[in-house]
């Protein structure tokens, strides 16, 4: 079972459903295109793969010349025409195994035309030439497993894999009363496993040992000082080699998958923790032991992008006549959001048997149009466009740029899919984003407000002095999404379970999980929550936003973004409900970005039949008042110029009328003198 031999493959066929993370979404034109990614486990023995195509043609497309065309990583395998029928459609396409890899680019490309016969492709083009592509569409893999070979990367792939995590069988096992640097580890793994899970559906659970119920093909991270590890793991490791130093090692017994991350205190396991949180690192260490010490380097890297986004890594051919897309996603770091002064600059060829008096690139920032440029001959070997993006357009943190080609022949003749004309964006194509950080103390600035630099932005956290298991569901989803917006582990998270010194409160952002029984430090908020709890501390009371009944305050639980009592430059977040399943209740609107989005204030209010209403309580959102001021006196300074060049201008034309009055005036005395 040792020396880093794979397993013998398991036999069973498994099947794995993903979906392409796309929304609804049309492509008009009489040709379109579009591309979808999905990603296949290198652990993976596919048997099968096939692609679900949901979409809807235009009414008036003609079902015998219109068709669609399906290509993986640039290779064309299917073509078929719509079935006769209206409404939405499912084409199964079984995708040739021999052209998948690890990281896979589906492209749809269709033809649209409302007219069949020889000149079909003279006919212009109308708003009735679209093709509508429904989400669900997705990629359907039946499969066999390779077993994980006796190494952190291999147990790593399995442990992160997308079947792996939907199938619950990855998880992060901790003490039943872990103390504060164990929780901090554990959710240092946790926050590490979460940045490189990329659906909204899916998590890794944080579990007390004894409730692990660890089955046959379950993949567990053990993350505990060695003097708490369970006794059947403890064997597993040398005594003697974690004397002085942290030891990460995988232990397979009984089909069941395990990696120990253990230490003899609990600063080298929080090292090991930041090492296991490492996606580089676990992928490069193929060996079955791994020893930490506070020496060893265990920060990822930061990439320092300064704004700068490449558009595409290599030249992105566009082909075909008509009006041809191609797109690309950009994500700023998620502390981050646009500022005023974005731009896009485009590095182009094209083909130079183009009608040029109808030839044009057109930049898009998602539904909003940049400008564009009309094509010419001169410049076919080598073009550029820089455009600016309007000031005031809200980009968030993510976002899709387009460029769309129109390219028309002299004398088309000729179906739009040949390969001519073309066009080719290149590799120095790139988006200049000036961003700033957030300023609001909202849910809208949830975690962002808790994160900086792409990292932890200092949070302290502090929870019950017990837990139980309903405590750690609620500490799994709180990090959960924290973990997701960490794009590096080089932050300071530290658990506390006792209210911190007020040299911490005043330096951190503040995470406060628990019942007011369960947590002296809910009890001391009490009367600067926006919820409060009655004078007995049973359950909610009633206030200016909402009626709530004795026994119903019992049972709901509640997030609230305070400002910090501690710190007014700070924020506070209080996870909490009478019970630990109403804390837990509150705790299910913040674990996914798809959840948290929903709400715009300041405090949430969830109840056992998943009822969830937002309220907003502060009157000034602003994080820094001054920064406030600052940005915008920045945002309105053309505003002021202009105002200030009209006062000059009336000044002026004042002065001079002044002037004309006084001189005539003087002159009319002189006249009267002369009289």
């Amino acid at each position: 079972m040792w020396g880093g031999q794979a397993l013998t493959a398991q036999a069973a066929n498994q099947t794995y459903t993903q979906q392409f993370q796309n929304t609804t979404a049309t492509l008009s034109g009489k040709s379109v295109e579009t591309n979808m990614y999905f990603t296949k486990m290198d652990y993976w023995k596919v048997k099968k793969a096939t692609f679900n195509f949901n979409y809807q043609i235009s009414q008036l497309a003609s079902r015998q010349t219109s068709d669609i065309t399906v290509s993986i990583n640039g290779v064309k395998f299917d073509s078929f025409r719509p079935k006769d029928k209206m409404g939405f459609q499912t084409e199964k396409i079984k995708i040739p195994l021999d052209l998948l890899s690890g990281e896979n680019e589906l492209q749809i490309n269709g033809q649209v035309l409302n007219k069949a016969g020889k000149d079909n492709y003279d006919l212009a083009q109308t708003p009735a030439n679209w093709l509508t592509i429904k989400d669900g569409s997705n990629v359907n893999f039946e499969y066999t497993l390779k077993e994980a070979e006796n190494t952190l990367q291999s147990f790593y792939a399995h442990f992160s894999g997308q079947d792996t995590i939907a199938n619950q069988r990855s998880r992060i096992m901790t003490p039943d009363q872990p103390t504060a640097n164990e929780l901090t580890a554990s959710m240092t793994a946790l926050a590490g496993e979460s940045r490189v899970i990329n659906t909204d559906n899916d998590q890794i659970q944080v579990v007390p040992a004894s409730k692990a119920n660890v089955k046959k093909n379950d993949y567990v991270m053990a993350v505990t000082t060695y003097d708490h590890l369970p006794s059947d793991l403890k064997k597993a490791v040398d005594a003697k080699k974690v004397k002085h130093q942290a030891v990460i090692q995988t232990h397979y017994t009984g089909g069941k998958y395990y990696l120990i991350v253990t230490a003899p205190n609990g600063k080298l396991l929080k090292q090991a923790a930041r090492f296991v949180a490492n996606e580089e690192l676990m992928k490069e260490t193929n060996k079955s032991t791994e020893t930490v010490t506070m020496a060893t380097a265990t920060y990822t890297s930061v990439l320092q992008d300064e704004g700068r986004y490449q558009l595409t890594q290599g030249t992105d051919e566009i082909k075909g006549a008509g009006h041809r897309e191609t797109s690309y996603f950009v994500s700023l770091p998620n502390d981050r959001s646009n500022a005023d002064g974005s731009e896009i600059q485009l590095h182009f060829r094209y083909s130079k048997n183009l009608n040029f008096n109808r030839a044009l690139v057109t930049a898009y920032v998602n539904d909003t149009t940049l400008g564009s440029k009309k094509l010419t001959a001169a410049h076919a070997n080598g073009d550029t466009l820089t455009l600016k993006v309007p000031k005031g357009t809200p980009l968030g943190t993510s976002f899709t740029v387009r460029v769309a080609f129109d390219l028309e022949m002299k004398d088309q003749d000729s179906s739009d899919n040949s390969d001519t004309p073309w066009a080719e964006v290149e590799p120095q194509s790139r988006m200049l984003v000036k961003s700033q950080r957030s300023n609001d103390l909202l849910l809208t600035n949830y975690p962002t407000l808790f994160i900086k630099n792409q990292t932890y932005n200092q949070i302290a956290v502090v929870v019950p002095k017990k837990f139980d298991a309903t405590d750690f569901k609620t500490l799994t989803n709180i990090f959960n999404l924290i973990g997701s917006f960490s794009k590096s582990n080089t932050g300071q998270i530290q658990f506390y379970t006792k209210q911190p010194s007020k040299h911490v409160l005043a330096s951190h952002n503040v995470i406060v999980m628990g019942s007011p029984k369960t947590n002296a430090m809910v009890k001391a908020l009490n009367n600067k929550l926006y919820f409060k709890y009655d004078k007995h501390f049973n359950g909610f009371q009633s206030n200016e936003k909402l009626s709530i009944e004795r026994d119903y305050g019992k049972t709901i639980g509640t997030v609230q973004l305070l400002r910090s009592p501690y710190n007014q430059k700070r924020g506070l977040l209080v996870v909490t409900g009478a019970t630990p399943e109403a804390s837990y209740l509150a705790s299910t609107q913040i674990n996914f970005q798809k959840n948290i989005e929903q709400y715009s204030g300041d405090a949430i209010v969830v109840d056992e039949n998943n009822t969830h209403y937002s309220y907003r309580f502060k009157k000034d959102k602003n994080i820094d008042d001054a920064l406030a001021r600052k940005r915008s006196l920045s945002s309105h300074s053309q505003l002021l110029l202009y105002l200030g060049i009209i006062v000059v201008v009336l000044v002026l034309i004042s002065l001079g009328g002044f002037l004309i009055v006084r001189k005539q005036g003087l002159l009319n005395r002189g006249q009267r003198h002369d009289q």
